[in-house]
């Protein structure tokens, strides 16, 4: 393939993603509420909406406590996991793995109707904190894997000249192993936090009724006819998760963080 149909392919595909989302945004700034694109006039009053209306506001800070506690626990669960399946030889500890990637494996309805069923059994449904659980358990495969490459990453010469020096293993997880685990623990939480703040099934699922966070919210909302605070809400969405990868990527080696260590290697 010449250089310029490479070009014109790249570019092709690039219009391809690029163009919803630029009629999100023109439709967000609609100032008539109607879904039309080009937008009819200019107002970022849909914008205001979802911090002065209090049903949006509330369904913001549910969507950023569940985004935020969740991605706690999944750290939370695959630190430990990682570093023990590092640390110690034990071909059974790999079926603890195979746990941690089955939730991201597996269709989100299965897992879905699965804590659903759950929860109702055990008298738990509608409660925020299954929510929380529930995100926690069906992310925690991401740090699992970032976490993992992060451990891999790590000088075997370090840790041994570490323990020859009467290093104990705690003085040398802190010292040594815990930062330079650090970003990857950090991009772990950042993936986690962002999909989180996105999903809808599980939420809807196990929370639904009781709590809406912005995704429930915006199928809530449908029931009643199109408003463009359901736009500014995307492209909100859109803001957040291009903000926290500028973060990792500005902060750390992203490219080494999603999994190429060649690449982090020669850097």
């Amino acid at each position: 393939m010449s250089k310029k149909l490479t070009v014109l392919y790249f570019t092709l595909v690039a219009v391809f993603l690029i163009a919803p989302l630029v009629v999100v945004v023109g439709v967000s700034v609609n100032e008539k509420q109607s879904l039309a694109f080009p937008p009819q006039g200019f107002s970022m009053n849909w914008y205001w909406q979802i911090f002065t209306d209090s049903e949006w506001r509330s369904a913001l800070f549910n969507s950023l406590g569940l985004a935020i506690g969740s991605a706690f626990l999944a750290v939370s669960v695959a630190l430990p996991l990682a570093w023990f399946l590092w640390r110690y030889y034990a071909p059974w500890a790999q079926v603890f793995r195979l746990l941690g990637v089955a939730p991201f494996i597996l269709p989100p309805v299965i897992t879905a109707l699965g804590f659903l069923a759950f929860w109702a059994t055990t008298g738990g449904y509608g409660e925020p904190y299954t929510a929380i659980i529930s995100h926690g358990i069906f992310f925690v495969t991401l740090p699992l894997v970032t976490i993992t490459l992060g451990f891999t990453s790590i000088d075997a010469d370090l840790i041994e000249a570490a323990s020859t020096m009467g290093a104990n293993d705690r003085t040398v997880f802190r010292t040594i192993v815990l930062p330079l685990i650090l970003p990857y623990v950090i991009s772990g939480f950042a993936f986690s936090f962002v999909l989180s703040l996105n999903e809808y099934i599980v939420a809807y699922m196990t929370v639904g009724f009781t709590m809406e966070t912005l995704p429930i919210k915006i199928f809530n909302a449908l029931r009643y006819g199109y408003t463009p605070t359901m736009a500014s809400v995307s492209v909100l969405f859109v803001l957040v998760a291009a903000l926290v990868f500028a973060f990792i990527a500005k902060f750390g080696n992203l490219p080494k963080l999603l999994g190429n260590l060649t690449e982090g290697n020669k850097q």
